[in-house]
């Protein structure tokens, strides 16, 4: 029964309290690492072995309530729930969870990768995972698990922190800082994220020893057998069972294990993670070695001088918060990168499997864009059908957020796997925002057919002036606005396709807002002056020139400029002499390199998917280069050999000029690169080198997770190269007392800084991986694909480019939409588009997200929980007016006098575009808590408080919501609108 199950734990706790001082109490904690998509795919994975994990544990957990068993990532258990457990099943869950047996830790839909993910898809995921475990159960998990990243980012205590967790757990991080943690009994610390936030979102942290959450010699599992299980049921086992004649040894070993480990923490509990990869799809032999193990133990204290008892993770921290002594504060540092030993530097994976990091977040704009049409008068469109593709593509974002996903570091198969479902919801997405377009602007009879009517979307909420590329196949184009006004643009030749053209429009669009234009083929008499055709770009073309080494290089130049840059070209080898920034007279040189690298393990330390080990030697690769200059856009190509057609390499450099104006500068302010490599050859590299005369010393800065900068001090190990390469997911600098060079990405790289003024960025990688354990899985690098790379470049004034660098990122993150109708003999050319107010933010706050998420819960948690009971949840509809707001200070506490200053919103006249509001709940980081109600503990610190931002937000009232948003915090709101 429950009750006596409650007894029997209340017994073990009172045993734990009545021993000796000496003895160790130690708190075993059964789990199974499910990777969800690395070796296997997902549907492989199930059939081999998931299933059975869920199912074995469920019926040993009920067979005896002191078994515990925590369960981590949700996305195999939504599978497992919807697709195979039974109505009884699904009763025997619940009664588990209520009763403490079966807990859910971290509950996300993934475990995810903290070194190459965003900040908004670690939230995406995360809120995936917590959505349906409130929904379902009515839980909120209080303590992550986050064991088997690859490295730690001071993101994830202030993340964690806001969605209500009371403890944070990390295994992976430097094995020689974990030994000196070890020998200092350093091992527990509060954990203060962010440097602005400080204590406000600070989060106990434990790491795990290095032993990890794997606890070798103790598993009586059988082996997974893939693809399929066997015919019989009965999979391979070779681990000796626990019996009379051999639990004395097994008990030594065990407590000989927990006696070395007690040491390296302060207090007298010891967590002992019991399970690994792949283990308890047969928890009934599991638990009945350990218990049998256990009962010997527990029967010999004085022997062993160890106590155990099972326990989930929440179990051990809650006998552990009321006694735990002050420990020690860290600050806002991370654990990155991460090292396993002296040449296994784990800074590989951050450009493994480039394309997939370039796909891995898709959601934005058309999230908002999907909130604003559903909460504008429209006409009939299927909501269940709409939440539908929106909620396929959220599921898979968010499962390429996984530490086995986005890191590259799968086998071939999963990759295609990941890939495909990701194409597969956008193209349902896709399908959704074609709709609302079909919908918005309805087809009018009458005619001429030809041409095409395009619309952009702006998905955040500030104005941005850009330039957009859409593909025609007629050369004389005539476009125009709205209001069938002319627009200028200009037409070139496709970058894409030889048969087709790019044109390139300017335009300003407000937030959250559309333009939209009519492109016809341009019908202009001769002397006709009423329409006004595109410019066709004046192309310079300059012939394949060889590599040359000659004093002569550098004599003849061609230039491109805009507002703040002049690029110099040289027409003798095609390559770009200089890059000049004029307001601080600073220069730029920008080369390619390739690294050869070893791939072979009997030949030293290798680079794979996981670790990256530099040859030292960078070389050109390339024999010639061809280049075209189109106006303010450079193309230049580069051929591996004098009689290749294809290019191993492309770069695309345009110097925009923009209006006057903040937006304006924006664009005129940068230089927008998108490199294209590949096919590499095989056991090869490719990096851009940034080398500029900045004097920088040996500092770089780059962002974890595109929220906040880590200074990236030069460290002198035996491995130099590679341990000072770090992730960049959105930005990386370099910096003197005057100027700063910035580089933004829209996906993750690896950077580093091998020399003062010089930053490098890894671009692509393709690696043919001999070392056993790799070739026997499958886990190599042959990767033959072509990379798109898009990088933003500025260099001036530190002012500037502070100002500038943050919103910058943003905008290259989330660029407008396009979408293209063409125009027939049913579509209107001029459309008349509803009115539209746009919504704007301050510069320094951030629109982080605008979506109908869909849930069917009650945000009130005691009628959520009566309807659980009474089994109404399930009935329940998706509630389409209630709106998730989420909005980010973009800046630190000290980063600029102007733009680091708490900044008030009043969310009703923000929103007033949207529709009017009804009421606002401010909730936790994934919508499960009121905040009002989100209590979390209070760690003792060897140090007190200095609280920074405001602690705790003030209730909202009707009459215009006003919030106030300090510097880096993060502030999440249920928007409900009024019925149109």
């Amino acid at each position: 029964s429950r009750m006596g199950s409650v007894l029997t734990q209340l017994l073990l706790l009172w045993l734990l309290g009545t021993q000796p001082e000496a003895t160790i109490r130690v708190f075993v904690v059964p789990h199974s690492h499910l990777d969800v998509g690395w070796l296997h795919t997902a549907q492989e994975s199930m059939q081999a072995y998931v299933t059975k994990v869920h199912t074995s544990v469920v019926e040993e957990l009920t067979r005896n309530k002191q078994h515990r068993f925590i369960i981590v990532e949700q996305e195999f258990s939504r599978l497992w729930w919807d697709g195979v457990a039974s109505a009884k099943q699904k009763l025997q869950v619940r009664e588990l969870v209520g009763q403490g047996c079966l807990a859910f830790v971290l509950g996300g839909q993934v475990m995810h990768d903290e070194a190459v993910t965003h900040v908004d898809d670690q939230i995406l995921q995360l809120t995936e995972g917590h959505g349906f475990l409130y929904e379902t159960f009515g839980i909120r998990p209080q303590f992550s698990w986050q064991v088997d990243s690859f490295g730690a980012s001071a993101t994830t205590p202030t993340l964690f922190a806001l969605a209500g967790f009371n403890a944070h757990l990390i295994s992976r991080i430097d094995y020689d800082l974990k030994e000196a943690m070890q020998k200092d009994q350093e091992m527990q610390f509060m954990w203060r994220g962010s440097r602005s936030l400080l204590a406000q979102q600070e989060i106990f942290t434990h790491v795990l020893d290095e032993n990890g959450y794997c606890s070798k010699g103790f598993y009586w599992n059988e082996t997974a057998v893939f693809p399929d299980p066997p015919w019989d049921g009965m999979d391979p086992n070779k681990t000796v069972p626990v019996t009379l004649s051999n639990v004395q040894h097994y008990a030594d070993t065990l407590s000989y294990n927990v006696r070395r480990r007690a040491p390296w923490f302060l207090t007298r509990y010891m967590l002992w993670p019991w399970g690994c990869d792949r283990q308890f799809f047969s928890a009934s032999v599991q638990f009945a070695n350990m218990d049998h193990l256990m009962g010997y133990i527990n029967k010999h204290i004085s022997q062993f001088g160890v106590l155990m008892v099972y326990a989930t993770l929440g179990e051990y921290f809650q006998t552990l918060y009321p006694e735990h002594e002050p420990v020690q504060v860290r600050d806002h540092h991370d654990f990155l990168p991460y090292s396993s030993d002296t040449f296994h530097s784990w800074t590989g994976f951050y450009t493994s499997r480039s394309g997939l990091k370039g796909l891995a977040s898709l959601l934005y704009a058309r999230e908002s864009m999907f909130t604003r049409f559903m909460l504008a008068p429209h006409r009939f469109l299927d909501r269940a059908w709409a939440l539908q593709q929106l909620q396929k593509l959220r599921w898979t974002v968010s499962e390429v957020q996984h530490h086995e996903a986005i890191t590259g570091t799968h086998t071939p198969r999963v990759s295609d796997m990941f890939v495909g479902r990701l194409n597969n919801g956008m193209h349902g997405v896709q399908k959704l925002m074609s709709a609302i377009i079909q919908d918005k602007f309805p087809a009018h009879t009458g005619l001429e057919p030809g041409g095409y009517f395009a619309v952009i979307y702006n998905p955040p909420a500030w104005t941005v002036t850009t330039i957009i590329t859409l593909t025609v196949d007629f050369p004389e184009v005539s476009v125009t606005d709205e209001s069938g006004h002319p627009v200028p643009a200009q037409v070139q030749n496709s970058k894409e396709m030889p048969s087709v053209y790019d044109l390139l429009v300017l335009t300003m669009i407000p937030g959250l807002s559309y333009r939209y234009y009519v492109i016809k083929p341009s019908r202009r008499a001769k002397g006709d002056t009423q329409e006004t055709e595109a410019m066709m770009a004046n192309t310079k073309q300059f012939g394949r020139r060889p590599r040359r080494h000659d004093s002569s290089v550098g004599r003849r130049l061609a230039h491109v400029e805009n507002d703040g840059y002049t690029a110099y070209l040289d027409k003798d080898t095609n390559l770009t002499h200089s890059i000049w920034e004029r307001q601080n007279n600073q220069t730029i040189q920008v080369t390619l390199v390739e690294d050869e690298v070893n791939g072979d393990e009997d030949q030293g330390p290798i680079s794979d998917n996981y670790v990256f080990t530099s040859s030292e030697t960078s070389k050109s690769a390339w024999e010639t280069v061809g280049m075209e200059i189109l106006v303010t856009e450079i193309q230049q190509y580069f051929y591996r050999t004098v009689n290749d057609s294809d290019p191993a390499y492309t770069i695309y450099s345009r110097l925009a000029r923009g209006p006057l104006g903040a937006d304006g500068e924006l664009l005129g302010h940068r230089i927008e690169q998108e490199y294209r490599v590949g096919p590499l050859e095989l056991n090869r590299e490719a990096i851009l080198r940034t080398s500029t005369n900045l004097i920088t010393g040996q500092v770089l800065y780059s962002d974890n997770n595109g929220y906040q900068t880590q200074r990236r001090a030069y460290k002198h190990h035996e491995n130099n190269i590679a341990r000072n390469y770090y992730p960049m997911t959105q930005s990386a600098f370099i910096q003197d007392r005057q100027s700063r060079l910035v580089l933004l990405s829209e996906q993750a790289h690896g950077v580093s800084r091998q020399g003062s003024g010089q930053m490098e960025v890894m671009l692509h990688q393709r690696l043919l991986v001999k070392q056993q354990w790799a070739l026997s899985v499958n886990v190599t690098l042959n990767d033959t694909s072509v990379v798109h790379s898009v990088l933003w470049l500025l260099l001036g004034p530190s002012t500037l480019t502070r100002d500038l660098g943050q919103r910058s990122g943003v905008a290259l993150q989330h660029r407008p939409v396009v979408l293209l109708r063409e125009l027939s003999e049913t579509a209107r050319i001029h459309p008349r588009p509803q009115h539209q107010e746009a919504v704007t933010l301050p510069p320094s706050v951030h629109l982080q997200i605008l979506s109908i998420p869909g849930w069917t819960y009650n945000s009130n948690h005691t009628k959520l929980m009566q309807n659980l009971w009474k089994g109404e949840a399930a009935e329940a509809k998706a509630e389409s007016r209630r709106v998730l707001l989420r909005l980010r200070h973009l800046y630190e506490v000290d980063e600029d006098p102007v733009r680091s200053q708490p900044v008030t919103v009043n969310l009703q006249s923000m929103l007033r575009g949207l529709g009017s509001v009804v009421s606002v709940e401010e909730r936790s980081l994934t919508g499960t808590w009121d905040i009002s109600t989100l209590h979390r503990w209070r760690w003792p610190a060897q140090e007190p408080s200095h609280l920074s931002g405001s602690s705790s937000h003030p209730s909202l009232h009707p009459g215009g919501f006003p919030i106030t948003i300090h510097p880096k915090e993060i502030r999440t709101f249920f928007i409900y609108f009024e019925e149109r």
